[in-house]
């Protein structure tokens, strides 16, 4: 944050995007606390990391419209366990969802990044991407920017309590994910015993 100012927490931020290990949750509240020290203003940090954020969530945008509805479909077949079914009731899905998805997925961790890419591949009009990107991640921002800010030097202590938060969200995701395979497993066995009698 010294040496590379607002600037770098936005750069930080579009990284974040890119490879969701990195922590916004760190990030965010420590550029609250460089502004509080002076190093930047409180209205640059929150410019430039909702600025990062639109960026990477662009990236993984154009990802995802390089990619395609065909392309997906493609890869998705060839990956065990998964049926073009499931694409098609994602698509279905994100056609009557996508904007709240894209809107509060700026707030939830992994598919803040995650979530550009269908709207990529079912290429949601450009500016209404942009608008949603950027409005749900100026209000994720600004919430953690405004905590690191307030607290100065305890400003780790966000990062502590949304650490919780962040592996919550993993553990549901994981379970979801198990659930999804026990099932899927049991309807192929289900079927190879079917065409056995």
């Amino acid at each position: 944050m010294d040496s590379l100012g607002a600037v770098g927490a936005g750069a930080a931020i579009a990284l974040e995007n890119l490879f969701p290990p990195l922590p916004s949750e760190v990030i965010l509240p420590l550029a609250g606390f460089a502004a509080s020290q002076g190093k930047f203003s409180l209205l640059a940090a929150l410019l430039w990391t909702t600025v990062g954020s639109v960026v990477g969530a662009l990236a993984l945008y154009w990802v995802g419209a390089l990619l395609g509805r065909d392309r997906t479909v493609a890869v998705a077949a060839r990956l065990p366990l998964v049926k073009t079914s499931d694409i098609e009731k994602t698509e279905a899905w994100f056609s009557r969802h996508g904007t709240k998805a894209v809107f509060f997925g700026r707030m939830i961790p992994i598919f803040r990044s995650m979530i550009s890419i269908p709207a990529g591949v079912e290429r949601m009009p450009l500016p209404v991407f942009l608008g949603l990107t950027t409005l749900g991640s100026l209000l994720w921002n600004s919430v953690f920017v405004l905590l690191g800010y307030g607290l100065g030097s305890r400003w780790h202590e966000v990062a502590d309590v949304v650490g919780l938060y962040s592996k919550a969200v993993l553990g549901v995701v994981a379970l979801a994910v198990l659930v999804f395979v026990v099932n899927r497993i049991r309807k192929a066995g289900r079927g190879t015993h079917r065409g056995r009698s």
